[in-house]
């Protein structure tokens, strides 16, 4: 399991890779959730899938497409790589990762 810590704009959001799964969440006390459960930007998920514009069925789709980049990816590293790099795009910082049985780094 790996995870990495991003600022964004004053607050801190935690993600979670374990195998495919991947994990969120922004308040240290509450849970983690999984895509699913996310709220996603129309906007910014149109921006990134310009072909899903004007589909009812928008989030679902954009859903299962990242799941399905993620599956593709093969490590637990990569697919943080790839998710960092993502995120960077639409202004997440990356602070720190943790790697199980690791202490915590910070990313310069």
């Amino acid at each position: 399991m790996i995870g990495i810590i991003f600022e964004f704009a004053n607050e801190f959001v935690d993600i979670r890779v374990d195998g495919n799964n991947v994990l969120f969440r922004n308040n240290p006390n509450s849970g983690f959730v999984t895509i699913d459960n996310l709220k996603l930007n129309e906007t910014g998920v149109i921006k990134e899938f310009p072909d899903l514009d004007g589909r009812e069925d928008w989030k679902e789709e954009a859903i299962k497409r990242f799941k399905e980049k993620i599956a593709s990816i093969e490590t637990e590293r990569d697919k943080i790589e790839y998710i960092k790099e993502d995120l960077k795009k639409y202004g997440y910082k990356p602070v720190a990762i943790q790697r199980q049985g690791f202490r915590t780094a910070k990313i310069k």
